[in-house]
């Protein structure tokens, strides 16, 4: 298969598939689904910019989508922003705790980064938690006030205004990360991550892209987290909670470290796996140890991903 098919025809034919679904798919719950999938699927495209293409182990980065939920839900139930604007808001807020974060771990490696950065993520939900005058603390914010444009409301029409929002959101993060991935910028993070000391040599800032990619990494993170709290109308603590993290991770994992496409696949698919897997008796709860053996056998006999294992199988 040909660089051209494999690189533009096959993920355009693939949007023009999932533009084309709602005609075909008209009850709410498959399109929640769907929606449900987009979301995580930039969440985990997002991660990759930091964990592949720069190779910073970040274990904060639902940090970035937690901090999207609650700037949006703060400013469209309390402040009384649009919503529109409140999910726009929560792409701008996001970056901002990206630098917070990237702060103490510019120069640090390895297993010190996980800890550190799962640390900061963890100081965030406890001042979500211990902020519930603002926050709603443990049970959270709800009601939050939905979409709506002129006399259009967002929940008529089996959620379709919410589904082509979301897919706009999710074509678009990965318009920017292709562009960034390609650009000299992309190319010097790919030095940062395979050979440091060689980047250095070369005048690359090591802390500094290391900063700026975490910062990037969560500017459609918070968006997505602003687009959750205003299409769910809730914010609550177990965003930051781990059975969120390392569902976000799996699909990552799965789909292909370093490549742009693959986490996008692989949120479709777990997603659905999952759900259709709650549907069979027994597998309720071991639907999530499926994925991890899923996850582990990937991991073991092709560790560039599904994604990875598709190119590599057609040439």
């Amino acid at each position: 298969m040909t660089p051209m098919i494999r690189n533009v025809v096959l993920p355009l034919a693939a949007l023009i598939a999932l533009a084309l679904t709602p005609i075909f798919v008209i009850d709410s719950y498959t399109r929640h689904l769907f929606i449900i999938a987009f979301i995580y699927a930039i969440i985990a495209s997002n991660w990759n910019l930091s964990l592949g293409q720069c190779g910073v182990f970040n274990f904060g980065h639902l940090t970035f989508f937690g901090v999207g939920v609650y700037t949006a839900a703060i400013l469209a139930k309390t402040v009384g922003l649009n919503p529109l604007l409140a999910i726009a808001a929560a792409g701008a807020t996001a970056p901002i705790v990206a630098f917070l974060m990237a702060a103490p771990v510019a120069r640090l490696k390895g297993i010190y980064v996980v800890l550190v950065t799962f640390a900061f993520s963890q100081l965030v939900m406890q001042l979500v938690l211990s902020q519930s005058q603002i926050t709603g603390g443990a049970e959270g914010m709800v009601r939050i006030p939905y979409l709506k444009i002129g006399d259009y409301s967002f929940i008529r029409d089996y959620k379709l205004g919410y589904y082509y929002l979301c897919l706009g959101l999710l074509v678009v993060s990965t318009i920017f990360l292709i562009l960034i991935a390609r650009s000299p910028f992309g190319k010097s993070l790919k030095a940062v991550r395979d050979a440091e000391d060689y980047a250095v040599s070369r005048g690359i800032s090591v802390s500094r892209q290391r900063v700026l990619a975490l910062a990037l990494s969560a500017i459609f993170t918070g968006v997505a987290g602003g687009f959750y709290a205003i299409y769910l109308r809730v914010a609550s603590p177990e965003v930051f909670g781990f059975g969120t993290l390392t569902l976000a991770l799996s699909m990552l994992l799965i789909g292909g470290v370093g490549t742009t496409y693959g986490p996008i696949v692989a949120a479709l698919a777990i997603s659905f796996a999952t759900e259709s897997l709650a549907g069979i008796r027994g597998f309720e709860e071991a639907r999530y140890i499926v994925i991890a053996v899923a996850m582990i056998l990937v991991l073991r006999l092709a560790p560039e991903g599904i994604l990875g294992l598709f190119r590599r199988l057609t040439g």
